[in-house]
């Protein structure tokens, strides 16, 4: 009995020593063909080099065109920091070999680094600029994803233009740190352009709300009702004004609001002003942040002279409280007194 334990441990010590052996023949294989590869990426990277220097050059000016198009599009200037603080060390050790086989070649490695070191600079300035819009439309109770799905489905309903295809080399082909570069930027745009469509303008210049949103006793019945905006007590002829950038899509009588101007502001946001005692804007105008659209009033179901203002999404009426605290916040409320034509 003992000699056959001593035979089984025999057998499982020789077998758990073949198992280590062979897995320390995997692993000195697969730390060779690791380094086989390097071996044949870093020839590659010099065969590049030195194969035909004329693409090479013209990919390298494709690929700074590419570059300057996606700044002036989408950040107006380059985010400051030194060209070569994001050159990586995989990209250093490219240059140093390119340097070192092939010295006619060396300046044009040095402008790839600085133009792969730029381009993740842009890249990560425009993720950082993305969670930053993305913090302040949550903060105003919205939802970013649907900010950016309505502003695409609203781009469906009509684009065009002439083909102006981008690429990084001369073939046409588009290298993949740069479409990211691209698509980070874009997102930024549009997450930031949405957001100067979001109300953050105070409407009206008065010291406090005389109606909140949500529950209240009604005015005139004095019955539990639901108001769907803020009112904005002040004196008969008081300035309004757009609380976001948009295009006015109504203006006249509706039921319950008397005078009234609604300013569509895209994405599915839209503000309501209400009791107006005048109109300064008509239907179809464009009109900024602050612009002066209309007179403060008494008309429709009011009981004085006071502004009605409501926040829409998709025609649901949401509290305005969180937009005009950001209006204060950025000094909102002193950002008006701007005429439309």
């Amino acid at each position: 009995m003992i000699a056959a334990g001593a035979v089984l441990g025999l057998a499982v010590a020789s077998l758990a020593s073949a198992a280590v052996s062979q897995y320390s023949s995997r692993s000195a294989l697969a730390d060779l063909n690791q380094r086989e590869a390097q071996v044949a990426r870093a020839e590659g990277e010099v065969q590049r080099y030195r194969k035909d220097i004329r693409t090479l050059t013209s990919d390298l000016a494709h690929r700074q065109q590419f570059i300057e198009q996606m700044i002036d599009a989408h950040v107006a200037e380059i985010p400051e920091g030194q060209p070569d603080t994001q050159v990586t060390p995989k990209t250093r050790a490219m240059v140093n070999r390119v340097s070192t086989a092939f010295p006619d070649a060396s300046a044009l490695a040095h402008i790839e680094a600085e133009q792969l070191a730029l381009v993740e600079r842009l890249t990560e300035h425009a993720d950082a600029r993305s969670q930053a819009a993305i913090a302040s439309i949550r903060k105003l109770g919205l939802n970013p994803q649907t900010l950016l799905a309505s502003s695409r489905k609203a781009g469906q309903g009509g684009e065009g233009g002439p083909l102006v295809k981008l690429a990084t080399q001369a073939d046409g082909r588009l290298d993949s740190r740069f479409a990211r570069m691209g698509r980070s930027l874009a997102r930024m745009s549009a997450l930031e352009n949405g957001l100067t469509l979001v109300p953050q303008v105070s409407p009206a210049h008065v010291a406090y709300v005389s109606s909140s949103f949500g529950y209240r006793s009604d005015p005139f019945t004095g019955g539990a009702a639901f108001h769907a905006g803020l009112d904005f007590p002040g004196p008969m002829g008081s300035p309004i004004y757009a609380a976001a950038k948009g295009r006015v899509t109504f203006a006249g009588q509706k039921h319950g609001y008397g005078n009234c101007i609604e300013v569509t502001h895209g994405n599915g946001l839209m503000t309501r002003y209400g009791h107006l005692s005048g109109f300064r804007t008509r239907v179809g105008q464009e009109v900024e942040a602050g612009a002066l659209i209309g007179a403060m009033g008494s008309t429709g179901r009011s009981t004085g002279p006071h502004l009605h203002f409501e926040v829409r999404v998709n025609d649901r009426p949401v509290n305005p409280r969180p937009f005009l605290e950001a209006a204060r916040l950025q000094g909102g409320t002193n950002r008006g007194q701007r005429e439309t034509h």
